[in-house]
């Protein structure tokens, strides 16, 4: 499996977030790494999932915003 990851956000208390593609299967998804202290698991969110959330925190606004870059503005008619 080879990853290919892009970080989206890393929170002051550790928490970091990372868009991630699998270039073996062409999966796209949100891996979740918790700070080491609070002792959670790293989880891989669906992209769609992250989305339906409607979370408001830098790591959902960072996603958004990288989504608009790939999306060209269409001309006012």
């Amino acid at each position: 499996m080879s990853l290919q990851a892009r970080e989206l956000y890393s929170s002051a208390n550790g928490d970091r977030w990372s868009l991630v593609r699998d270039s073996d299967t062409g999966r796209v998804f949100i891996r979740h790494e918790p700070n080491q202290p609070s002792g959670g698991r790293t989880s891989a969110i669906e992209i769609g999932e992250f989305l339906a959330r409607g979370g408001s925190g830098p790591e959902y606004q960072e996603l958004v915003r990288l989504i608009g870059t790939l999306v060209e503005p269409r001309p006012s008619v």
